[in-house]
């Protein structure tokens, strides 16, 4: 059985976190077609998202696919993915941290708010392991 760590409050009753991780993922719906299309601007938009969330940027490689984009920003503490689909105004947009002194959430945003989303369908998860996880 799957459940999500918010619904269960585990964090939240003092347990002690043996290791963090957040993560924000989205679809993002009628963006910025020709960000979308910019392969430069989309790893610029990254390198700016780590700085945002406080990460530690390590690489960035991207490639094109027809017209769409995919970039992916190897963060010392996990990464950062945008795939992108201009003929459809739609992107996809991950990101997930595993250091405490992070914030993947502002990251998240800022790339949504770059993109010009006009709608946002998305979640987060706490991917923490906490003492009495079955370890």
């Amino acid at each position: 059985m799957m459940a999500s760590r918010e619904a269960l409050n585990l964090t939240d009753k003092g347990a002690k976190v043996k290791v963090y991780g957040k993560h924000y993922y989205g679809n993002l719906y009628g963006c910025n077609v020709e960000k979308l299309k910019d392969e430069e601007y989309l790893r610029d938009l990254v390198v700016e998202a780590a700085k945002v969330g406080n990460m530690t940027l390590l690489d960035v490689k991207s490639w094109k696919m027809g017209e769409g984009v995919s970039v992916v920003a190897i963060v010392l503490e996990s990464h950062i993915t945008i795939h992108t689909w201009p003929e459809f105004a739609f992107a996809t947009v991950d990101v997930y941290s595993c250091g405490s002194h992070t914030d993947p959430r502002k990251a998240f945003e800022f790339i949504v708010r770059n993109l010009e989303a006009k709608k946002v369908v998305g979640g987060n998860a706490d991917r923490s392991l906490v003492e009495g996880d079955g370890v």
